[in-house]
């Protein structure tokens, strides 16, 4: 129970550091941008959680293709090439991997690795495109990347803490429940 309280405290400090809950168009630096919109923080532990769930190289494997591709929508990002349906798409990567989280889904590995990959591509797009016009490309690039694998690390560590409580499973599959909840306020609100 300790364990499950550590991982709610910590899921709790993150959405309080946010500066503004929804914020794209934050003109920080890369490293600070996927922790100021709560959209973008909850498809990135998401993606980390599902893995968790998921086991085996889905542990590494997944979270490795949503940040691969995460790199690629930043280029496309950083060129301003346009990328349809991007602020939907990040949407629906919250909404449905708080879906999969909370069904326990167990996609096969191919699928859970284009998903989540064309998910990322949305999200490097958006930071990339949102670079403010004073920054550094590769620094920028570097901190955005190197923050998202952190959040995925966290959500592969919370799932794999939640998964061996007693309620965990259950607390789990709320925590996707709730992700799933924020996807579908940020579709209507788009």
């Amino acid at each position: 129970m300790r364990r499950i309280s550590t991982f709610y405290l910590l899921g709790l400090s993150l959405l309080a550091y946010c500066p503004n809950v929804f914020a794209h168009g934050f003109s920080g630096s890369g490293w600070l941008h996927p922790l100021t919109g709560i959209d973008h923080m909850c498809a990135m532990i998401a993606v980390g959680a599902w893995s968790a769930q998921l086991g085996g190289r889905a542990f590494w494997q997944v979270p490795t293709a949503f940040v691969c591709f995460m790199f690629l929508g930043g280029l496309c990002g950083f060129a301003h090439i346009m990328l349809p349906f991007t602020e939907i798409g990040i949407s629906l990567s919250v909404l449905l991997l708080g879906l999969a989280i909370a069904i326990e889904y167990k996609a096969g590995i191919i699928f859970a690795i284009l998903g989540v990959a064309l998910f990322g591509l949305c999200h490097g797009w958006a930071h990339g495109y949102e670079i403010p016009a004073h920054s550094n490309k590769i620094t920028y690039a570097l901190g955005f990347l190197a923050t998202t694998a952190c959040l995925h690390i966290v959500g592969v560590a919370g799932g794999l803490i939640l998964l061996e409580e007693k309620n965990g499973r259950l607390h789990l599959r709320l925590c996707g429940a709730a992700s799933a909840a924020v996807g579908i306020y940020l579709i209507i609100r788009y």
